[in-house]
């Protein structure tokens, strides 16, 4: 298991859910090898899917890129010690998740 603390990254997250991925993947760490990437981001999938509905995405390691449209409010990128996670949900409001990708895209003025 990793001992650190996360570090956020990047997210557009509430705190309350930050805090619960983060123990969520502490949980993963304390279950599984650090080396077991899949069965981590299997298991914080799960958890999240449970709690939230489903279309949760995972991605657990620490050489990875990366290029997604999330639902707005349910993106963290975090690091614990040289361990990345990068958790976001997909799904049915697909309008919305694009709509947030236009408003980046064409900034005003730009």
């Amino acid at each position: 298991m990793l001992e650190g603390k996360g570090v956020v990254r990047e997210t557009d997250m509430e705190e309350v859910m930050q805090s619960h991925v983060m123990e969520l993947a502490h949980q993963a760490l304390d279950a599984h090898e650090v080396s077991d990437c899949q069965n981590i981001a299997y298991f914080i999938k799960q958890k999240l899917d449970e709690t939230y509905g489903p279309a949760w995405n995972c991605v657990v390691g620490n050489d990875f890129g990366s290029c997604i449209t999330h639902l707005c409010g349910s993106f963290i990128f975090f690091r614990v010690e040289m361990m990345e996670f990068l958790i976001f949900k997909d799904g049915k409001d697909f309008t919305e998740s694009r709509e947030e990708v236009i408003r980046v895209l064409q900034k005003p003025g730009a």
